[in-house]
Order: C-alpha cells, then sequence, then structure tokens
C-alpha cells in the first residue's frame, strides 16, 4: 500500500482532469508545476478544486517557473536561471507574485521555484539584489498568508542559509531536493540537513550522481540508482521533524518515465513504512 506521504508533480498544462495521473501511481499527494502564467486563471483554479476534491487529493504547493531561458548547466545556468540574472529579476518577480495569487486561489500553503546560483560571497552586491527581489516575493506571499520555498541545488546549504538569514521574513523553507545537491556538486544531501535542516518543507523524492564534467550536471538518474542514500535521509529528516511529503520527480519522458516513478513509489513507501 502507498504511504500516504508520497506524491508526484504535475504540470497545470496537463488538463482536463490534470490531477487524474494519480490513480496510475495510486498516490494521494501532488505538487503542481507551471512554466507559463498564462495558465494562472479563475477557471483552471476551479477545475483543479474540482478535481481534488472527487479524487481525494491534496495539492501540497506550486512549483512557480518565470519567463525567459533556462540553461541547466554550469555555463549559461548562471546567468540564465532564477531571479538572479539581473536582466530577467523584474519580469520573473511579476511572475512568481502571479503563481502566488493562482496558489492563493487553490489554498495551498506556498510556492516553489529555483532561485538560480545565488552568490556565494556574502559581499558581492549581486547577493544583496537577490536579498532584495526574494524579499519583495515573500512579502507578498506573506500578505496572502502563504510560504516561499527555496528548491535546493544550486547553491550551497550554507549560501541557502544565509538567504534566509538575510530576507528575514518568517514565511520561507527549503524544497529540499537531494539529487539536485548531488548533481550541483554543491552537497551531500545528509550532510545538507545539519546547514538548513529546521526549514525543510517539502521533498522531491529525486536520484543522481556527482558531475565529472565541470560544465555540465551530474546525471539524474531512477531512484535507488544514484548517490542518495534514501534509507538514511529518510531516518535523519524523522530525526529533525520532518512530517512532510515526498514528492516523486523523474525528468524524463516517455513509458520508462511511469515505471521509473512507480518503482520509487514501492520502494518510498518500503522505507516510509518501516
Amino acid at each position: 500500500m502507498t504511504n500516504e506521504r508520497i506524491g508526484i508533480i504535475i504540470p497545470v498544462e496537463n488538463k482536463p482532469d490534470i490531477l487524474e495521473a494519480t490513480k496510475a501511481f495510486g498516490v494521494k499527494r501532488v505538487e503542481l508545476n507551471c512554466w507559463n502564467a498564462d495558465f494562472y486563471n479563475p477557471a483552471l483554479a476551479q477545475a483543479i478544486r474540482a478535481d481534488a476534491a472527487k479524487l481525494g487529493v491534496t495539492i501540497t504547493a506550486l512549483w512557480a517557473g518565470w519567463p525567459g531561458p533556462k540553461v541547466w548547466d554550469f555555463i549559461d545556468g548562471p546567468r540564465t536561471l532564477g531571479i538572479v540574472p539581473p536582466e530577467w529579476r523584474k519580469e520573473r518577480v511579476i511572475a512568481l507574485k502571479k503563481g502566488a495569487d493562482f496558489a492563493h486561489s487553490l489554498s495551498l500553503p506556498a510556492i516553489i521555484t529555483h532561485l538560480g546560483f545565488i552568490p556565494e560571497n556574502a559581499s558581492d552586491p549581486a547577493f544583496q539584489d537577490v536579498v532584495e527581489a526574494v524579499r519583495d516575493v515573500a512579502t507578498y506571499l506573506d500578505g496572502l498568508g502563504m510560504e516561499f520555498w527555496f528548491e535546493s541545488g544550486q547553491e550551497s546549504p550554507v549560501t541557502m542559509l544565509r538567504l534566509i538569514h538575510e530576507v528575514a521574513t518568517g514565511n520561507l523553507g527549503v524544497n529540499l531536493d537531494p539529487a539536485n545537491l548531488i548533481m550541483y556538486g554543491k552537497a551531500n544531501p545528509v550532510d545538507a540537513l545539519d546547514v538548513f535542516g529546521k526549514y525543510v518543507r517539502s521533498v522531491h523524492a529525486k536520484d543522481g550522481l556527482y558531475p565529472t564534467d565541470p560544465f555540465q550536471l551530474g546525471k539524474e538518474v531512477k531512484i535507488g540508482q544514484g548517490k542518495v542514500n534514501f534509507p538514511l535521509l529518510i531516518t535523519r529528516l524523522t530525526e529533525i521533524g520532518y512530517t512532510g511529503p515526498f514528492i516523486i520527480e523523474r525528468e524524463i519522458s516517455g513509458e520508462q518515465q511511469v515505471i521509473d516513478m512507480k518503482e520509487a513509489v514501492a520502494y518510498l513507501s518500503s522505507l516510509l513504512d518501516d
């Protein structure tokens, strides 16, 4: 039987009946994902609410993307991802606020996003620029009674913690993606919990390998074939009081994605039920 804390990611673009995919995996938790703010409309929100009620599904959060270029590597990534690139910052802050409004209409607790390659140097003026942009979005969310969760990966855990301390709005959290910490070469995810563990609000269940090409991310692989030690990670999360969801992410498509995700559901259920 599937553990009730396990869920999957579903793009809001998968309409109509976007939550029907939960049936194939036997899960009752969903994280919505959207890269196009044009989908943030009342009609879609109403349809999603109806689907969730019909299927008995709990939506944990909205992963809110942003417009403009995005290159997931170590060369173009720092100048294209998140709200770090100054030329895209204003437009992306606006998009995140639109995502906040949409999530609020669904009574969700938070939005999640990648902030980008946050400067590691606390004295870098660019770091303070990012702090101000994050504070702008976080303050907006706070006005809606919501939180802002940052997906781990492109920044070291210490830099993530520093950002949380500097923004200091009281409604910030971490969406722990353990595979990202490995694939970006930033940290061992179990050890990262010593740094920002108390801020973890959600977990992406994903696996990956460390980068061996200094210009490209490490490879994402199916759960159990990478460097994430899920038994130890879950034990440590339990020790620090984490009771939130484990949202399965497998960044391929087609039949193999479905197979790998079903295997992940069974594997995680066995660990969480122990």
